[in-house]
């Protein structure tokens, strides 16, 4: 469940007595003043239970903290220390001399349960708005400077061979649940058990400096995972209730097949020349893309646009 701050300011928080010490016009200073209207609990409420559970830290003070520590570009080991001993955190945050608010692994989780429920762009919009509050941003028309930047992926990235077989193994784990089996069992049940392997490639008996090796076994991916897409169809009619599950993981296989694999004028199938534009990398992470830094430096993820108020020098989207 969560946790709560008091409205009231504790009695002997040092801001109460540091605040002047600090410094008004500093960060730290503003937080301590405006702190119970930049980040209130209520905004984080559908991140918790509300009717059972152990009372959280309050999400306003977690919040606070993972702000400082991005601010200071400190670690999260770091950020819980400064919680301790740091005259200026402990005033930006209301705590008392000895207080320590939280373990390193409650910020960890908190900052998780943002993440997977994508609160980035609501606290962005928030700071926005508490920037034309505060006067930085007069006008709704703001001059800014664009600029992107890579974040690496967190899928595993993978050659065409395993790539089509974990493809073949999330679709047989959709179909299997609408059995209700194991992934596992269900697919060792339809002679699929080689794509549940640790890696299908590093698993094959074959010579891979043999182009007609690898062609065969392409061939033999490509066979099984049509035969399982044509039972996906079946599946999406006879179990409703996971159709949209089945049909979305029978959808990224097609994609896989057709950005990685042609067919062979004398029959079978080989890879295709080159990198398929716009190419899907990753089974765990499918927005994930091959991209570049500089012309010679290259990375798999994604890019991540900012734009900065030039006058400001505040990130505004």
């Amino acid at each position: 469940m969560m946790g709560t701050r008091s409205p009231q300011d504790k009695l002997f928080a040092v801001d109460q007595i540091y605040l002047d010490y600090v410094g008004r016009d500093t960060l730290y200073g503003y937080l301590a003043q405006n702190r119970q209207h930049l980040f209130r609990d209520e905004d984080f409420a559908g991140l918790y239970c509300t009717d059972n559970g152990r009372i959280s830290v309050p999400p306003s003070l977690a919040i606070s903290i993972l702000f400082l520590r991005a601010y200071e570009k400190v670690s999260f080991v770091e950020a819980v220390d400064r919680t301790k001993y740091d005259l200026r955190w402990k005033v930006a945050l209301g705590l008392e001399m000895e207080e320590v608010p939280m373990q390193k692994s409650t910020l960890q989780e908190f900052e998780a349960r943002l993440v997977i429920h994508e609160r980035g762009e609501a606290l962005l919009k928030k700071s926005i708005a508490e920037a034309r509050r505060a006067g930085y941003l007069q006008s709704r028309k703001i001059r800014v400077a664009l600029d992107t930047t890579p974040i690496l992926g967190k899928g595993a990235v993978k050659d065409t061979y395993n790539l089509l077989a974990e493809g073949i193994g999330q679709l047989a784990c959709r179909l299997a649940e609408g059995e209700g089996e194991a992934g596992a069992a269900w697919a060792e049940r339809q002679g699929l058990s080689r794509y549940f392997g640790s890696s299908l490639k590093g698993e094959a008996a074959i010579d891979w400096d043999d182009k007609k090796q690898r062609e065969q076994l392409l061939t033999v991916i490509v066979q099984d995972a049509r035969w399982l897409l044509g039972l996906a169809e079946q599946a999406q009619a006879a179990h409703p209730q996971q159709a949209e599950t089945i049909a979305a993981a029978a959808a990224l296989l097609r994609r896989l097949i057709a950005q990685d694999v042609e067919e062979k004028p004398e029959g079978g199938c080989q890879i295709k020349p080159g990198t398929e534009k716009d190419r899907l990398v990753s089974v765990q992470d499918p927005e994930m893309r091959h991209g570049r830094k500089s012309a010679s430096k290259r990375f798999n993820g994604h890019k991540a646009a900012v734009a900065v108020d030039l006058e400001s020098q505040l990130i505004a989207e």
